[in-house]
């Protein structure tokens, strides 16, 4: 894979303390390491004019004075220095860059995947909260749509928290299709199945918000019963990954059940429904805080356009998750 990454965002100093810090991507490059064919691209800092077709203009303007004025504690979990500034620009200009690559041609061995942080799904269009200031993949996607050779655009999120940023942002968007797998009750405590899209973009919000516990079979089963479908309806030029780890079983602060190798079988399934829709395909990280799962679970995702064939899961769906699957395939007709 090409992996978009810049130095800048290690300069977010999140404190000792706090669990979104620089040494998830430390992590993830020392396990990339070990692996062939990795590449390094450092794209571009999202300017302006990109951040603000997502946010609004004020709420960008107080991000940068914010951070001039040497960061601190926005809220009880978001904080900033004043290098956040620049790394927040590089995070939503590596999610860009990933999208734009993809749309460009990269695929299979070349399939692009962001490595920027500060993460961006809890971002809304004016609130920074959740470890994000702006909407990573949303900023990728409005960037995407404003070319001639793109008429809609999906995001799947796969990270243990809902995507509360992006949900919002994209909510009335006809164009933007966003599908949310979470652990049900997490932060924000948003993204519930009944939430399908405004009154102008039924259908083009999809969330499952499965119980704690759920592992690598329930996660399949809402690719192949879910996402896939929808997906294929929708008919998207392109699909971006919000690739967040947290569900791995060895975070710390999730209670889901995913494998490193049930990653790999996620993105083989991701890979093989974006090619049934003739969709460019780009992955954009988000969380992941037990750092050997998370460099494990990125390096699973490298292997498997590398070509390994992940583990399939084959145990039975727990009955609660199923439940939740029937409410889901229910509200959008699936």
């Amino acid at each position: 894979m090409r992996f978009g990454y810049r130095e800048v965002c290690l300069e977010h100093d999140t404190g000792s303390r706090h669990p979104e810090t620089a040494d998830r991507l430390r992590a993830i490059r020392r396990g990339l390491s070990k692996r062939h064919g990795v590449e390094y691209v450092e794209g571009d800092l999202a300017d302006d004019a990109a951040l603000s077709a997502v946010h609004d203009p004020d709420y960008v303007e107080a991000v940068r004075e914010f951070c001039e004025d040497g960061g601190g504690t926005w809220d009880a979990d978001t904080v900033a220095v004043e290098e956040t500034w620049d790394a927040a620009r590089a995070s939503a200009g590596l999610a860009s860059w990933a999208a734009e690559t993809a749309l460009d041609g990269a695929d299979g061995r070349s399939t692009p995947f962001s490595i920027g942080r500060p993460p961006g799904h809890h971002a809304e269009t004016n609130e920074a909260m959740g470890f994000c200031f702006f909407n990573n993949v949303a900023v990728a996607a409005r960037g995407a749509l404003s070319r001639d050779d793109v008429d809609r655009v999906a995001v799947f999120d796969w990270d243990v928290h809902h995507g509360n940023g992006t949900q919002e942002i994209t909510y009335d968007d006809d164009d933007v299709l966003y599908a949310s797998v979470h652990e049900r009750g997490l932060f924000p405590g948003t993204g519930e199945v009944l939430e399908t899209g405004g009154p102008d973009a039924r259908k083009t919000n999809l969330n499952v918000p499965l119980p704690g516990g759920s592992g690598d079979d329930e996660y399949a089963a809402v690719v192949d019963d879910l996402v896939a479908p929808a997906l294929e309806r929708f008919d998207p030029d392109l699909l971006v990954v919000s690739a967040g780890f947290d569900a791995h079983r060895h975070d710390p602060i999730s209670r889901m059940r995913v494998s490193t190798e049930g990653y790999g079988h996620l993105t083989d399934l991701v890979r093989e429904t974006a090619d049934r829709c003739d969709a460019a395909l780009a992955f954009v990280l988000e969380g992941g805080y037990g750092l050997d799962a998370l460099a494990d679970s990125v390096g699973m995702v490298h292997e498997v356009f590398d070509g390994r064939d992940p583990v399939v899961p084959d145990d039975e769906v727990d009955d609660d998750a199923a439940g939740v699957i029937r409410d889901v395939a229910d509200a959008h007709d699936l």
